[in-house]
């Protein structure tokens, strides 16, 4: 079977030990879940960054993500506007300055 090309997009959210992320995180799988058929999830991982101070810092964070049906050419305006949207409800949903948001092309073979 050829690979086919599709967008994977990636949330990456901390980990605060309050009931609004874990509130949030369960919203974007449940998104994640209607709208592509699926996610997954990977949690605690570390992410180092630099602050608004200029110094270094981590959070811990989980990683959900979910490959879409949408090639990647394709579709770049759709999903741009996905991800924007992803994006600014995650910041209206938090507290932080910024979330992370990737959208890459990938091949895979089923």
């Amino acid at each position: 079977m050829p690979l086919s090309k599709r967008a994977r997009i990636e949330i990456y959210l901390p980990t605060r030990g309050n009931n609004a992320y874990a509130r949030l995180q369960r919203a974007f799988e449940s998104e994640f879940l209607q709208t592509f058929g699926g996610c997954t999830v990977i949690k605690n991982i570390k992410g180092l960054y630099i602050g608004a101070d200029g110094k270094t810092d981590f959070d811990r964070v989980n990683l959900v993500y979910a490959d879409t049906p949408f090639d990647f050419d394709k579709h770049f305006k759709e999903i741009t506007k996905y991800s924007d949207e992803v994006r600014a409800a995650a910041l209206e949903a938090s507290n932080e300055e910024s979330v992370l948001i990737v959208v890459h092309e990938i091949y895979r073979s089923l």
